[in-house]
């Protein structure tokens, strides 16, 4: 571990160029200032129904497989939250795009994000519990960077819907969860061995990469 001693911020450093490339993506770049296609948004908006589907699924995993009893509490609700709350945002916030709910439904994610969910899912059944907590950091954590990022640029595109984007993950609760999220890894890094760190920073940088690959989908059809 390197700089405040936190494992977070070493696995960070590791991920650097991935993070700053999701940054730089031109998406990012086109939700900040609004000229990004608004069926490029839209295939956003699809393709991650489909991954926070799953990715509830994998929260649960991890109510399941910690030891503390405040981190159980807090994956269920998390887990809860995403499929409660969420998700009826997201089919609202689909509805703007004219997507309703029986297509987000019926949609077949795409490559990446098949690749991303089954990688999260393989994480929760066959990796100990550092290593899940480690594959589903780079989500929060590095979705409210841009947000946050993106907020302190000044970023106001004219479409109301792209603000909207932007006030999702610059939301100070989302934030915090962020936050929490961060924490409980580097408390899952404190309690294991050299190699099983070294086995979280892999697990962090994995997901990084289909963070990024996630966003290069966007601009692709089919």
């Amino acid at each position: 571990m390197t700089g405040d001693g936190r494992w977070s911020t070493a696995a960070r450093a590791v991920a650097d160029e991935l993070w700053e490339a999701q940054h730089r993506h031109p998406v990012v770049r086109g939700i900040a200032d609004g000229t990004l296609a608004v069926d490029r948004l839209e295939r956003w908006v699809r393709e991650d129904w489909c991954f926070l589907v799953d990715y509830a699924r994998v929260l649960a995993f991890a109510a399941g497989r910690a030891t503390e009893l405040d981190a159980v509490a807090r994956w269920a609700e998390v887990a809860h939250s995403t499929l409660a709350d969420e998700l009826r945002l997201h089919r609202s916030y689909a509805a703007q795009f004219g997507i309703t709910e029986d297509e987000l439904a019926d949609h077949a994610p795409g490559r990446a994000t098949a690749g991303y969910t089954d990688f999260l899912l393989r994480c929760a059944v066959a990796e100990p519990y550092e290593v899940l907590v480690a594959a589903l950091l780079p989500c929060m954590w590095g979705f409210s960077e841009i947000g946050l990022r993106l907020a302190a640029e000044g970023a106001a595109p004219e479409d109301e819907r792209y603000r909207a984007w932007i006030g999702s993950y610059a939301d100070e609760g989302f934030a915090a969860l962020a936050a929490w999220c961060r924490d409980e890894a580097d408390r899952a890094a404190s309690r294991v061995d050299d190699a099983a760190r070294a086995a979280m920073t892999r697990a962090f940088l994995r997901c990084s990469e289909h963070e990024l690959a996630f966003w290069d989908q966007v601009l692709q059809d089919g």
